[in-house]
């Protein structure tokens, strides 16, 4: 069986989570604690030696790193991906955005803001750095948005997870869902998708596996 090693509260771990589920594909979720820095043990480097969640194990015993390359191995054949060669392009483009101008800025302020508050005082020039490198990013993507239901124009896919994971919980980060209609519109649609569950929930008994 597919095993997810993942930390709970976190966007990139729960962008494969969130796929599997969807796609109904069973899977075994092994939880590490990252603040106590699990990812870093012994029997956890054994597994994984970059020592980061996520990190997937196919059950040929495969292991890949990196959530949106998770995203795209399991949508294989699968409805999440487009089949338009032009839209899985797209998808690559905006999931590569995604980890170079919003995860790593949204998902650092947001660890200090509300993860770790009894850090946002000390981090509070490097949050407020983190906030104005992200808003380019968000206003782009809001922009994006303004007249589409999902990210590509033939509905929800891996793109829309991609995106997501971060975006979704950026008031976490000190943002306003407000300032940004077409991004607050369009969350709003991925969480109205089927076999959608929340980031709150993974590691819940529940969601253990599909």
């Amino acid at each position: 069986m597919t095993k997810l090693y993942a930390c709970l509260g976190s966007g990139n771990c729960f962008k494969p989570w969130l796929a599997m589920h969807q796609l109904g594909q069973p899977f075994e979720l092994i939880l590490i604690d990252v603040l106590k820095g699990e990812q870093k043990s012994r029997a956890y480097l054994e597994i994984n030696p970059l020592g980061v969640v996520p990190y997937l194990e196919t059950a040929e015993g495969r292991g890949i790193g990196e959530s949106n390359a998770m995203l795209w191995y399991l949508a294989e054949n699968t409805h999440l991906m487009p089949a338009d060669r032009a839209e899985r392009a797209e998808a690559l483009q905006w999931m590569f955005f995604e980890q170079s101008k919003l995860e790593p800025f949204i998902s650092p302020a947001r660890f200090f803001s509300t993860i770790r508050p009894d850090q946002r005082d000390a981090r509070a020039a490097d949050i407020a750095r983190w906030q104005t490198s992200a808003e380019p990013g968000l206003f782009r993507l809001d922009a994006h948005l303004q007249n589409r239901r999902f990210m590509l124009t033939s509905g929800y896919s891996i793109a829309d997870i991609a995106v997501f994971g971060y975006v979704h919980v950026l008031e976490e980060a000190g943002f306003k869902m407000a300032d940004f209609p077409a991004i607050k519109r369009w969350a709003s649609a991925v969480t109205q998708t089927d076999g959608f569950r929340p980031l709150a929930s993974l590691g819940s008994p529940a969601s253990k596996a599909a």
